[in-house]
């Protein structure tokens, strides 16, 4: 098992927007988390990536603890939680790449100054992933020359450039126009065939289907539900799960 997180609680001024969540991910596993706006799955994923605190719960990633507060230990040490960062990925709806480097320094200086590899490996490693994004041919290119379907993709190459054992996914299309979306789909389905562990925050109902090995179903900041694809999607016996998937069963 890679992640396992219990009882997570969050809460933002008076909003409760985690309410003891658990979750497991095993490895090579590929779990989609769907649900409407607001229900808490971006925050659940800033929380198992250190962006955000719990504020009460505890998370293991990699078989290191990273925080236990019913343990009364909290938070690990900066060294400690430094090295589970390094075991994680995560790619932003947004892409946030260095918008005054090139495509080929967004990905070999992070590298450099996280893993400590040399340029020229870290530069041979970048080309090669470029390769499998069918990127190479931009190499040179910046952020702003590249259509955002391109500039996810070399988003997800930087994120795979630091070896990361699990990678985390936060709605990696809702930022481009839909003839874009299928070109990142496509790479997702291809690091899930290569068994990736991934956690993906998505409202592609079609793509959570096809590829997650495990679906879950998350609203007002609970797990209402979770299980295999077909569980969820064909099914579910749960009436609010029925609800949010009452458009696209219909479609």
């Amino acid at each position: 098992m890679l992640l396992k997180a219990e009882n997570l609680q969050k809460q933002f001024d008076n909003t409760e927007v985690l309410k003891s969540i658990s979750l497991e991910v095993n490895e090579g596993e590929v779990v989609a988390i769907i649900g409407p706006s607001g229900s808490g799955k971006s925050t659940l994923l800033r929380c198992l990536t250190q962006l955000e605190k719990i504020d009460q719960g505890r998370i293991e990633v990699c078989g290191k603890l990273m925080v236990d507060t019913y343990g009364g230990t909290g938070y690990a040490d900066h060294k400690l939680l430094h090295e589970i960062v390094l075991e994680v990925g995560l790619v932003f709806q947004n892409f946030n790449l260095f918008p005054h480097y090139s495509v080929l320094r967004n990905i070999v200086d992070a590298q450099v100054k996280v893993l400590g590899i040399n340029k020229q490996d870290a530069e041979e490693k970048a080309m090669s992933l470029l390769g499998k994004m069918n990127l190479s041919d931009r190499a040179k290119a910046y952020p702003c020359e590249l259509s955002g379907g391109q500039q996810q993709r070399v988003a997800i190459a930087r994120a795979l450039a630091l070896n990361p054992r699990i990678l985390f996914f936060d709605e990696p299309t809702s930022a481009l126009d839909p003839e874009l979306t299928g070109e990142i789909l496509k790479v997702i389905r291809s690091l899930a065939e290569e068994r990736m562990t991934m956690v993906i925050v998505t409202h592609e109902m079609a793509f959570a289907r096809d590829v997650a090995d495990r679906v879950v179903f998350m609203d007002g900041g609970v797990i209402v539900e979770e299980g295999t694809p077909e569980e969820v999607f064909g099914n579910t016996v749960n009436q609010r799960t029925k609800d949010f998937l009452q458009r696209f069963n219909q479609s």
